[in-house]
């Protein structure tokens, strides 16, 4: 009877640390949306009109010898595919720019 105690235990014991270990994942995974995710190979060549604001960075095409130099610029776009549509674009995150460059 002791035995069945323990397992009883030592599963509740588990399932609780299973519990705390699965709710810190979905809190990587909502803040990963705050990263910048990479413009894929083909580019998008037709967007939908759907506003859902993007920070996009975007190659000015400028290249320095000496520092400061200003080779991308944050941009905001009305959605993932039209930035990514735009060739200069090297990647994007969800939400509008703080200062959006035109």
């Amino acid at each position: 009877m002791k035995y069945n105690y323990i397992n009883t235990i030592l599963l509740a014991a588990i399932s609780v640390f299973l519990v705390s270990c699965a709710s810190s994942e979905v809190k990587e995974t909502s803040e990963q949306d705050y990263l910048y995710k990479a413009c894929k190979d083909p580019r998008p060549q037709i967007c939908t009109r759907e506003y859902r604001p993007v920070c996009a960075i975007k190659d000015t095409g400028i290249r320095c010898v000496t520092t400061p130099c200003q080779s991308t610029i944050h941009k905001t776009y009305g959605n993932a595919c039209s930035a990514c549509g735009d060739p200069k674009v090297i990647s994007y995150r969800s939400g509008a720019c703080e200062e959006s460059t035109k």
